[in-house]
């Protein structure tokens, strides 16, 4: 401004401190960079590309697209005491804590665990019965309920002829709800899928239902693999290997509504395979407890990453286990089921962690 304005003058003109010409042209350069600023946002409000929070959900909602919510982890714990004593039972919607007390379970229904008592809402603990175990659901929807096993400790309430509770498998299924980055990525399906009645537009539909679906399509056959023109597989997991049929239900229902005219389709889970790994380390015998649970934490992680047809190659297994504990100095006897070779799952299965047994 001040160039500008010498730029149009004859003389020298006063800029120093105080002058009025100075004063003037710093009111003058504070609306400008106030102006600029309102423009900035303007701009970062009205692009998906720049938006954020409300102001991209604002955005997305012109497209009748939304973000999708948190989901809440789930998992199983066993409810046990040290020595048998008269029957009871643990109620639906009873209330377990992890050990600093800061994440909340709750005991949900499941009829068809052998323990569950339909007339009670709850799971039966018979006297001459050590243990029971029951799945649980997080009472906050997000990530911070994917916990570690045994982290779950503490009963919210005393519960006669129960002694304590733990989870002996670390928890999963919980995620936050969908990130700026993340709906953005998923708009861009959005769009792309329009013209519908294509993989691309069935693949959006299943994950426009929850966060943390995984799927396999396989095209002109049946539910038994048998070659169907016309008619088409959707495989759909939630990361348990059983997804609940109301979760099938609600994918068929979305697949529904973008499959190509005069076609047919079926919903199924996957079939799960549980593996169980058994290898050899070589480590001090004082930091065996600690290289033994890192292992078989290493494992299990990358067991639960591995999608539809995942293989699981026993070089990898050799590479995990060196990898989580500094101390192992050797890796053998690596078998995956028994076999030492790699395993692998159908396209339309996936494996889930069982075990790992160390020596």
């Amino acid at each position: 401004m001040a160039a500008a304005v010498q730029g149009a003058c004859a003389q020298l003109v006063d800029f120093s401190v105080g002058s009025v010409i100075r004063a003037i042209t710093e009111a003058n350069a504070s609306v400008a960079l106030w102006l600029q600023w309102l423009i900035a946002q303007t701009l970062s409000m009205t692009r998906a590309a720049t938006s954020v929070g409300a102001d991209l959900d604002s955005f997305m909602a012109d497209f009748g697209v939304s973000r999708l919510p948190a989901v809440a982890s789930i998992g199983y714990v066993q409810f046990y005491r040290q020595f048998s004593g008269y029957a009871t039972e643990i109620p639906v919607g009873t209330i377990v804590r992890t050990a600093d007390g800061l994440s909340l379970f709750a005991v949900t229904a499941d009829p068809t665990n052998p323990a569950y008592v339909l007339a009670t809402s709850s799971y039966s603990l018979p006297s001459s019965v050590l243990s029971v175990t029951v799945p649980v659901q997080a009472q906050v929807a997000g990530s911070s309920g994917n916990v570690l096993a045994a982290a779950i400790q503490l009963l919210s309430s005393a519960i006669g002829g129960v002694d304590g509770v733990t989870n002996p498998g670390a928890f999963s299924g919980g995620f936050d709800a969908e990130s700026d980055t993340a709906l953005r990525v998923r708009f861009q399906a959005f769009l792309d899928s329009r013209s519908c009645a294509t993989p691309l537009a069935i693949g959006y539909s299943v994950a426009s239902v929850q966060q943390g679906l995984r799927w396999n399509l396989a095209e002109n056959v049946s539910a038994a693999g048998a070659a169907t023109p016309g008619n088409f597989v959707l495989t759909v997991d939630d990361g348990s290997g059983a997804p609940p049929a109301s979760l099938l239900s609600t994918v068929a229902s979305a697949v529904d509504l973008v499959r190509p005219a005069g076609t047919s389709f079926v919903v199924l889970a996957p079939v799960a395979i549980t593996v169980g790994v058994s290898l050899s380390i070589a480590v001090p015998p004082t930091g065996f407890a600690a290289a033994s649970l890192a292992v078989t934490q290493a494992i299990q992680g990358f067991v639960a990453s591995l999608g539809f047809g995942g293989v699981l190659p026993v070089t990898r297994i050799a590479q995990l286990a060196y990898d989580a504990a500094l101390s192992i100095t050797n890796v053998s006897g690596i078998t995956i089921n028994g076999v030492a070779a790699d395993f692998a799952a159908p396209s339309n299965g996936v494996l889930l962690f069982g075990s790992v047994a160390l020596s």
